[in-house]
């Protein structure tokens, strides 16, 4: 009696998974078709002046003086421009710049690959949300981007409009390049992505494998021991890369470790309630102490900078601003200045598998989008002014 019940109870989960699936496909095609595939808009003209860094009018006499090429241009007389028009901008005003990299901000020689992970011990703390932004707007002001997705829940392939139970169900994804047994090369797990200079290493549940696999793998002594094994596989391509961001699991597993010991950036994201802060604290301890393990294992951990950012922020909230006042007291110049704002432009945009970068800001009312725009970019410029420094620039 009890095993045939389990068994209805079994089919029954696999039978709603599959209705899923199933959903979730017919959701994807009928947002993306007809191929299923997402292609970034084109921005305004006043959009791109603010990527590029310059002034519209400066734009205008650029496109008057004939020193950059025509752009799509509507019946009205309105410029509209791709990431590529972008690119191709920037490269002739670095070349006539007085100071080389003025536009072109990425790695010069002799300056390693920054690599960045977002991360946290509890889940619905802003992780993929403050990971996938911030790997956009770096790709959008020209920085050549990696965004390795390592939660098996795979949110972060899922946004950049993959299936990953679909796609990436039996190869292609992160595990395969540094899984225990026959690896694959990294470089043929990156995607290209609808985003120029935004590549992804995708997620998928298959990941789980990799944490049950590691214990055995230490009892084998397998070689590279799983602290080393993201960094190892990472030296294959980070040369193409300005930047490579970690969308870390909420959890601190051997995934996590991994991560943390390849990385020269932390990014701990937290929303400012007491309960969140105790679970950080928790967090905050166990990673001492696991990173305790690993260092006398071998493991070499020198960050350049690990940062508080505050996440779905609402600073209308008098609890929520003690809690930020907290921190600040607490870690001092380690909470970032900039907060991430809660916002329903976030949240909706997200309804359709989309990030506040990719709709337009007809969307939603102008004073969501614009007040969702400007947490963003103040949070995301300000950790790109973290690995201008890094690099010893301002």
């Amino acid at each position: 009696m009890i095993g045939s019940q389990q068994i209805h109870i079994n089919s029954r989960i696999r039978e709603n998974a599959e209705n899923l699936a199933a959903a979730l496909e017919h959701h994807m095609l009928k947002s993306f078709a007809p191929d299923a595939r997402k292609e970034l808009r084109l921005f305004s003209a006043g959009e791109a002046a603010e990527l590029l860094g310059i002034s519209t009018s400066f734009l205008r006499k650029l496109h008057f003086d004939g020193r950059i090429a025509d752009v799509h241009t509507t019946s009205g007389g309105r410029r509209h421009y791709s990431m590529a028009d972008l690119n191709g901008i920037r490269a002739v005003l670095d070349d006539t710049a007085k100071t080389q990299g003025t536009y072109l901000r990425g790695r010069r020689p002799g300056d390693k690959v920054q690599v960045l992970s977002f991360l946290n011990f509890k889940g619905g703390s802003g992780k993929t949300t403050s990971a996938i932004h911030a790997a956009q707007r770096f790709a959008l002001k020209g920085y050549r981007v990696l965004a390795v997705d390592i939660d098996p829940q795979a949110s972060l392939t899922t946004l950049f409009g993959y299936q990953p139970e679909v796609d990436f169900l039996h190869s292609g994804s992160i595990y395969d390049a540094i899984r225990y047994e026959d690896p694959l090369p990294f470089s043929s797990i990156i995607q290209k992505t609808f985003f120029t200079g935004l590549d992804l290493a995708p997620g998928g549940l298959i990941l789980q494998e990799f944490e049950h696999e590691t214990p055995t793998a230490l009892r084998n002594n397998l070689q590279p021991p799983f602290f080393a094994r993201m960094a190892t596989a990472l030296q294959e391509v980070e040369a193409d890369y300005d930047v490579i961001i970690f969308d870390c699991p909420p959890q601190l597993g051997y995934l996590t470790m991994s991560a943390l010991c390849a990385s020269t950036g932390v990014l701990i994201t937290v929303v400012p309630n007491m309960l969140d802060v105790a679970s950080m604290s928790q967090f905050l301890q166990m990673s001492a102490d696991l990173l305790d393990v690993v260092s006398n294992a071998g493991a070499r951990m020198e960050f350049d900078f690990l940062r508080f950012l505050i996440n779905r922020y609402e600073p209308s909230d008098g609890p929520q601003q003690q809690v930020v006042a907290f921190l600040r007291q607490l870690f001092d110049k380690e909470v970032m200045v900039a907060s991430m704002l809660k916002s329903t432009a976030i949240s909706d945009a997200g309804l359709t598998q989309q990030t506040v970068y990719e709709v337009e800001r007809n969307a939603f009312h102008r004073s969501t989008y614009d007040r969702a725009v400007e947490s963003l970019n103040a949070v995301n410029d300000e950790i790109e002014s973290l690995m201008q420094q890094a690099w010893g620039r301002g």
